[in-house]
C-alpha cells in the first residue's frame, strides 16, 4: 500500500487478515512453505535490496550489508526451519502432587495478525527477522517498514509481494501519519523497533485496545575497559562495534569508560585501527553515510556543544575525512569529563562519535553507568573472572558481550531485547516464537479427582486433607 491510504483501509486490510487467518490457522507445513519461499526470494532479491539500502543511505557498505542483513536473516529462517516442529510440540508437564492423577500440558497457538514496525537502521533485518518469527508463529502479518528509508521499502514490498497473498503478509507504506494510524489498530500483538520517543507514542496508541506490544529500543549502551586489559585489543573490538553502519546501530558501544591515565593509549589505539581499516575513510565503500541531513546535522551540533564546554575533540584520521555532501562523518572522540552535562552523555549518539569517559575505581564506573537508564547492550572488557561477574549484577542490562561488543546479538539461541527504558519484551530464535504465541495452558482432569473430597458439605476428610495441603 502506498503513502496515501487512509485510516478506514488500514482497518480493511486488517480485517482481510483475520478473516484469512481465522478461516485456516497455517499448520506446520504451511509454515515451513512460508519460510521455505522466504529465504528462496529472500535470496533472489537481495542484491536488489542491498541497492535499495545504499541508495537510501547515500553511501552503505555491500559487506556489511550482506552481514548484518543477508547473513543474520538467513540464520533465522534456517533456525526456526530446523527447530519448529520441536517448538509446535505441546509440552507435557506434572501436575502439582494434590491434584495427581490429573496431567497438564503447555500448548502454543498463533496470536492471530500481528504487526511489525521496522527502523531505518537495518531496514532489512529489522523487518525480516521479525517476520520470520511471527511466520514460525502461525500468524498472519502487517509490515510497516522506515519512510526513511523508502527505496528499500518498495523492495521489501516488492519481495513480500512476489512470496506470499496480500491476505498472509502485506507491506504498508508511509510517513510518520501513516505509521502512528499503523500502530493505533487493534492488533493481535504489535512488535516495534526504534527510539525510546516514539516507542512511549506506539505503547500508548496499542494501550487502547489492550495490544500487547513488544518495544526494542535503544539507549547509553556502555563500554567498560578493566585496569590492565589490552588497549590495543579493546580498541579494536570497540571499534568495529562502533563504527558498524557509521554508529548507526541500537546497540553501538556508546560511550567508553577507561581507567585513570589509560585514555591516551586508547586513543592512539583506535587511531591505529582506523588508519589500517579505513586508509581513505572519504573514498571507501566499507564506510557508511549518515541516514540524512537531518541525522548529520545533529552530530554536528553534539560534538560543537562538547568542544564549547571545553572536551577536547579528536577526528580520526583528521577533521578532513568529514565530508557534509555526502553526509560522511568520520570517526570522533570526545574527551569529556563523567559529570559534563553533555548532550553526548544524556543523549543516545547513534552515530560515529565515542566519548571516552576515564573512573578512578570499579564503583565509580558503575555509578557512571548506574546515572542513564538501563542500557540495552552492556560491553565488559576484562579477564578477571570475578571482576566481571560483580559488573553483571550490578548494571541490569538488555544484553551482554564479554571482551567483545555486539555479537551477542546474532547468537540464535540468545532472546535479544531491552530492560525498561531501552525495551520490553524479547525475539531471535525460540524467545521469539514465543513471543508470537499464546502458551496455552491444559489442564487434563483423571476419570479418579481427589479434588472431589473437598466439595461442601465439609466434614472430616476435608478437614484432613486441608491440614496436610497447608501445613
Amino acid at each position: 500500500m502506498d503513502a496515501n491510504v487512509s485510516d478506514p483501509a488500514l482497518r480493511a486490510l486488517l480485517a482481510q487478515s483475520r478473516a484469512a487467518w481465522q478461516q485456516r490457522t497455517p499448520d506446520y507445513a504451511q509454515r515451513m512453505d512460508d519460510l521455505a519461499r522466504l529465504r528462496a526470494g529472500f535470496q533472489q532479491r537481495f542484491e536488489a535490496l542491498a541497492q535499495a539500502m545504499s541508495a537510501d543511505f547515500g553511501r552503505r557498505s555491500p559487506h556489511e550489508s550482506r552481514l548484518a542483513d543477508q547473513m543474520t536473516v538467513l540464520n533465522a529462517i534456517d533456525h526456526a526451519s530446523r527447530n519448529l516442529r520441536r517448538w509446535m510440540r505441546p509440552r507435557r508437564m506434572w501436575a502439582d502432587w494434590p491434584f495427581l492423577p490429573a496431567r497438564t500440558e503447555i500448548r502454543v497457538r498463533p496470536l492471530g495478525v500481528v504487526g511489525i514496525i521496522a527502523p531505518w537502521n537495518y531496514p532489512v533485518n529489522l523487518a525480516l527477522i521479525p517476520l520470520v518469527e511471527a511466520l514460525a508463529a502461525g500468524n498472519h502479518v502487517l509490515l510497516k517498514p522506515s519512510e526513511l528509508t523508502p527505496r528499500t521499502g518498495a523492495a521489501l514490498a516488492g519481495l513480500i509481494a512476489a512470496v506470499f497473498p496480500p491476505e498472509r503478509v502485506t507491506v504498508v507504506q508511509g510517513d510518520a501519519a501513516v505509521g502512528a494510524a499503523f500502530s493505533a489498530l487493534p492488533f493481535d500483538h504489535l512488535f516495534f523497533t526504534g527510539s525510546t520517543a516514539v516507542g512511549r507514542k506506539v505503547a500508548l496508541a496499542a494501550a487502547a485496545h489492550l495490544t500487547p506490544v513488544t518495544l526494542e529500543l535503544g539507549g547509553k549502551s556502555p563500554a567498560l575497559v578493566a585496569p590492565g586489559y589490552d588497549l590495543d585489543t579493546a580498541a579494536a573490538r570497540i571499534a568495529q562495534g562502533k563504527l558498524l553502519n557509521a554508529g548507526q546501530t541500537c546497540i553501538a558501544p556508546d560511550y567508553v569508560l577507561l581507567p585513570r591515565g589509560a585514555r591516551e593509549g586508547f586513543v592512539a589505539a583506535l587511531r591505529g585501527y582506523v588508519a589500517r581499516h579505513y586508509p581513505a575513510l572519504r573514498d571507501t565503500p566499507d564506510y557508511s553515510s549518515i541516514v540524512s541531513e537531518r541525522h548529520y546535522a545533529r552530530m554536528v551540533e553534539l560534538v560543537a556543544e562538547a568542544r564549547a564546554q571545553g572536551a577536547a575533540v579528536v577526528t580520526l584520521p583528521g577533521t578532513e575525512a568529514h565530508d557534509a555532501a555526502r553526509r560522511i562523518f568520520a570517526p570522533t572522540l570526545v574527551l569529556a569529563e563523567p559529570g559534563a552535562d553533555l548532550r553526548l552523555l544524556r543523549e543516545e549518539i547513534f552515530g560515529p562519535v565515542l566519548p571516552l569517559l576515564e573512573y578512578n575505581t570499579l564503583g565509580e564506573a558503575l555509578a557512571i553507568i548506574d546515572r542513564n537508564p538501563n542500557p540495552l547492550a552492556l560491553y565488559v572488557f576484562d579477564q578477571d573472572r570475578a571482576r566481571v561477574e560483580r559488573v553483571l549484577d550490578a548494571v541490569p542490562a538488555g544484553g551482554v558481550s564479554v571482551n567483545d561488543t555486539v555479537f551477542h546479538i546474532v547468537q540464535s539461541r540468545l532472546p535479544f531485547g531491552g530492560i525498561g527504558a531501552s525495551g520490553m519484551g524479547h525475539y531471535h530464535g525460540h524467545a521469539g516464537f514465543l513471543t508470537f504465541s499464546k502458551q496455552l495452558p491444559v489442564f487434563r482432569q483423571a476419570r479418579w479427582s481427589s479434588s472431589a473430597a473437598l466439595r461442601p458439605p465439609y466434614g472430616t476428610l476435608a478437614d484432613r486433607l486441608l491440614r496436610v495441603l497447608t501445613r
